[in-house]
């Protein structure tokens, strides 16, 4: 079997394609909480702690040269080492956000499984039927 024959073979058994279509639906899921992060939540938290802004704090590992504005993205450009502790925490953040609805998303595809797969109640015995065993255990009976 050649390699492209092969690799077509892996490729296009069915766990492979359903891992890829979540992948692209991961990636594009995790655009839209990086937006809710970085542009819902951070600033809501930085104005409770007291209009912070997490994505400006850092603290230099390094003397800058002079002329340079002390900001993260200036500081980077010019190739001075940064501990960006605040990019960290918004990143930290974002985990636990999307952590959090996937478990919620799991939760409900759980539930969702567990009510299908219920034991159908069994139907009730129709009267006639439970007559009719009814007159054959006593016919089963032993007479005394």
């Amino acid at each position: 079997m050649s390699m492209m024959s092969e690799f077509r073979t892996f490729a296009m058994r069915g766990n492979v394609v359903d891992l890829a279509v979540g992948v692209i639906i991961g990636a594009a899921f995790g655009k839209i909480v990086d937006s809710i992060v970085n542009d819902l939540i951070m600033p809501l938290v930085g104005r409770v702690i007291g209009k912070l802004d997490f994505s400006n704090m850092f603290v230099t590992l390094a003397e800058p040269p002079p002329g340079i504005p002390h900001t993260l993205d200036a500081l980077k450009k010019a190739g001075v080492p940064v501990f960006a502790y605040g990019n960290f925490l918004t990143i930290v953040v974002n985990f636990a956000i999307l952590a959090f609805i996937i478990f919620l998303m799991v939760r409900a595809f759980n539930n969702m499984r567990a009510k299908s797969e219920e034991p159908a109640k069994p139907a009730e015995t129709p009267e006639d039927v439970v007559l009719l065993r009814e007159i054959r255990d006593s016919l089963r009976a032993p007479r005394a």
